[in-house]
């Protein structure tokens, strides 16, 4: 039986060694040869890369899923530090104001909405059992947020001042111009009641009277926004924009009077 051994490929080897020095170094025949060799050489060029490709997909394929699953990995633990540190730094806040307030209060996590006034009525996880009752006044480090409405064993509804039930007596700070604050049950609050010669602008700040029980002077209530006349034209509104984010709320506190 032939047997294949090094010195039977010895002289295939030269040969081809030779012709290919040849080829090259005779410049006659060296333009044809590239012709003849370039072909088969562009060929198997590109069955290699074929074959380079489905020897490595598998193991470029679970290299891929362990990356995917790695990326997805230290995108969660990102954006659960990203959460800790505003829920810290709203935290801070809270616990910042809680110490520097003559208020006493009381601090509640808002745990839901309600079904029915889901934009203007909130849900707390504190309630009678910790000393709260109905009509407590609630804020936040920030200013006015609402009032409770039902105060249960263990959780209470607070209505929040976007409620349009809800009013509340207020005044200019800068001016001292006096007037009732209700909600719209939008974004906004309206001061109503104001006589035509008011002295009321945009951008002044408004807060409590402490003429409306239960809620202490100088609460912020938000920033005049805009100013106009009512339809009889024997009175003026102004347009308040609340300094809390009711949409977004996440912590509060309940006065205790």
């Amino acid at each position: 039986m032939f047997k294949l051994k090094k010195k039977n490929l010895v002289y295939p080897a030269l040969s081809v060694i030779f012709l290919l020095f040849l080829f090259a170094a005779t410049p006659a025949l060296r333009k044809p040869a590239f012709k003849v060799l370039k072909y088969p050489l562009t060929l198997a060029a590109l069955i290699g890369r074929e074959a380079e490709g489905l020897i490595f997909y598998h193991r470029n394929f679970i290299q891929n899923e362990k990356l995917r699953k790695e990326a997805d990995f230290l995108k969660h633990k990102l954006n659960d530090a990203e959460e800790a540190a505003i829920e810290n730094e709203r935290l801070r806040g809270l616990l910042s104001f809680k110490q520097k307030t003559p208020l006493k209060v009381i601090a509640a996590r808002v745990i839901g909405r309600s079904a029915d006034n889901w934009f203007s009525v909130v849900i707390i996880n504190k309630g009678s059992d910790s000393g709260i009752k109905n009509g407590f006044a609630v804020i936040n480090y920030l200013g006015l947020a609402g009032r409770v409405i039902d105060a249960g064993y263990s959780t209470s509804r607070v209505m929040l001042i976007n409620d349009p039930s809800f009013s509340v007596s207020a005044l200019a700070q800068r001016s001292r111009q006096e007037g009732l604050v209700s909600g719209t049950l939008g974004r906004s609050l309206i001061m109503k009641y104001l006589p035509k010669d008011s002295d009321i602008k945009v951008s002044d700040t408004i807060v409590t009277s402490g003429l409306t029980e239960a809620y202490p002077k100088g609460l912020t209530i938000g920033t005049v926004t805009a100013v106009g006349e009512e339809f009889s034209g024997l009175s003026r509104y102004a347009t308040i924009e609340p300094a809390v984010n009711l949409s977004s709320i996440e912590e509060l506190l309940i006065i205790i009077p």
